[in-house]
């Protein structure tokens, strides 16, 4: 079994891992030894710091170990990927691979002899919003029935988001102005509709009124939002989506709680003030990463 995505899983087993990434949190002791002998190979063809470091010390806490591998002083810079994780998988247990196309990572996972994590990809983040489901039924006890909004570009996170939402009872709203095409998966959205959970405004004041969560992530990808090639290109989109911004007006007359997926981008896609405000979950959402990357890890290596 790979995690490539949620398409594979119904929501009763999305929602065994939700949980399990609960009990996890609550009882950390009880599986310290449970991948003791196990290696996982962390495999990054971009930045990252909460998916690397949750995954590896998620290995370390369960008593394995987790190589991290920099794509760039691999031969998988020069070889066929299928080749290199033939030989990669029959030396680890698991594979998790941040990539910069879902089309290499499924190659990944057909050539691969053990379970392939997606780590992000420009479709896809199934780890993230694993421990964003986490966060939120934390808060409410349930997901069935909670609302939340997503403000923002339509990206890869949106996808997983989406997914994730409407096979687990979450109804959610998306307010994006841009659709980032690399993202655009027209047969996940179309099953997000016939479910009745999923759906898309540009009101965004109407849309938060009666959230309960309410979620933005960066308006440029991380590996362009430095790149001087990338100037003009950022230009418009901050032009067009500052009137997005969560900032307290726009939440004056809401009581949602307040989700970003991080690295936040102060002052852009969300004020100062409304991350450090007593409705932000931020922090505790992204230190959820732990404990679902421990869940995908047991459940994927078989041991629940």
């Amino acid at each position: 079994m790979h995690l490539i995505n949620f398409k594979d899983l119904t929501g009763q087993q999305l929602m065994e891992i939700i949980d399990k990434s609960i009990e996890v949190k609550r009882n950390p002791e009880k599986y310290r030894n449970a991948l003791d002998g196990k290696s996982l190979a962390m495999i990054f063809q971009k930045t990252s710091t909460r998916t690397r470091v949750s995954f590896e010390v998620a290995m370390t806490q369960l008593g394995g170990h987790a190589l991290y591998i920099d794509w760039r002083t691999t031969n998988f810079t020069m070889a066929d990927i299928y080749d290199e994780t033939q030989y990669l998988s029959r030396n680890v247990d698991c594979i998790m691979a941040r990539l910069k196309r879902n089309a290499d990572l499924q190659g990944m996972a057909e050539a691969s002899r053990v379970p392939v994590i997606n780590g992000c990809d420009e479709k896809y983040h199934p780890s993230q919003a694993i421990a964003d489901l986490m966060a939120m039924k934390e808060k409410k006890s349930t997901l069935e029935g909670v609302k939340l909004v997503y403000i923002g570009i339509y990206n890869n996170v949106c996808n997983s988001l989406v997914e994730g939402c409407t096979k687990t009872g979450v109804k959610i709203t998306t307010v994006t102005p841009i659709f980032n095409e690399p993202s655009r998966d027209e047969e996940l959205l179309e099953n997000a509709r016939k479910t009745g959970l999923y759906e898309t405004t540009l009101n965004v004041k109407e849309a938060v009124k009666d959230a309960d969560f309410v979620y933005t992530d960066t308006w440029i990808d991380m590996e362009f939002f430095l790149d001087p090639k990338y100037a003009e290109e950022k230009e418009k989109r901050i032009k067009l989506m500052m009137p997005y911004q969560i900032n307290k007006e726009l939440l004056k007359e809401s009581n949602a709680y307040v989700m970003h997926d991080m690295p936040i981008h102060r002052g852009y896609e969300i004020s100062p003030d409304v991350i450090e405000s007593s409705k932000s979950i931020i922090y505790e959402q992204s230190e959820n990463r732990l404990y679902s990357a421990k869940a995908i890890l047991l459940k994927l290596l078989g041991k629940y």
